[in-house]
């Protein structure tokens, strides 16, 4: 359970610090805003989580069972029931969230003129009108940026037209669902001037997607790179 939240400043005009779970749904997004962030100091041994789960050569979903499977120190114990209470309150939300030990994203074999990993700056997308939820409580937080800061890969004039040449078509409508089929479209390249902001352990955020009637832009944010050695990150996303 959160202990007093820490003083916390928005990084950035399109990031609103809010005082509760309740506000951090209910809270519109409108204007410059895209993120919204509750700041929380939690208690606990986090990492001892995941150096009880193991080694892991592969991102593995954590389900309450699986935690509550565990044998634990008392401060790890303190972790483990903050876990379970925020898959909760994300579940009593009507959310679909997952617990993940992350020892790295796949990453491209043969990266193209647009990486399309996680670890590159992007946009969450959906079908519908729906938001992200995620909180990194382990080894190094996700990162985001103001959406000023940044240019679309595909705007990129070079970019482009090496697109445009893989593609073989003119630059139209069906070279624009070309990019969309390939996520080319979700993924940013940051500006010489940004200033790059990290979501911090504990936090919970809220970002706004790419989606049918959003009314700001997405938030653009990426994954901390990982080490090899270190161990997997925790992170609960929805």
């Amino acid at each position: 359970m959160p202990a007093v939240a820490p003083i916390f400043s928005a990084p950035a005009p399109c990031v609103r610090v809010v005082a509760s779970f309740a506000e951090l749904v209910a809270t519109p997004f409108s204007g410059a805003v895209n993120a919204l962030c509750w700041p929380r100091a939690l208690a606990g041994d986090f990492d001892e989580i995941a150096a009880v789960a193991g080694p892991l050569d592969e991102i593995t979903t954590l389900e309450e069972d699986d935690l509550l499977s565990l044998r634990l120190s008392p401060a790890g114990k303190v972790a483990r029931a903050q876990l379970i209470s925020d898959l909760r309150l994300l579940r009593e939300a009507s959310l679909e969230p997952s617990l993940d030990l992350i020892p790295a994203y796949p990453r491209e074999p043969e990266p193209g003129p647009v990486p399309i990993d996680v670890y590159d700056w992007h946009a969450d997308s959906a079908n519908t009108l729906a938001d992200t939820f995620l909180c990194s409580y382990t080894v190094a937080a996700s990162e985001g940026v103001a959406n000023e800061d940044t240019m679309r890969r595909v705007d990129i004039p070079e970019t482009r037209a090496e697109l445009l040449k893989i593609h073989g078509g003119p630059d139209d409508a069906r070279f624009a669902d070309w990019c969309r089929e390939r996520c080319y479209d979700l993924h940013y390249a940051a500006l010489p001037r940004a200033r790059p902001f990290s979501f911090g352990f504990g936090n919970m955020w809220r970002i706004a997607t790419q989606c049918p009637g959003s009314p700001v832009p997405p938030s653009i944010h990426r994954a901390p790179a990982t080490k090899p050695g270190q161990p997997p990150r925790l992170l609960l996303i929805s």
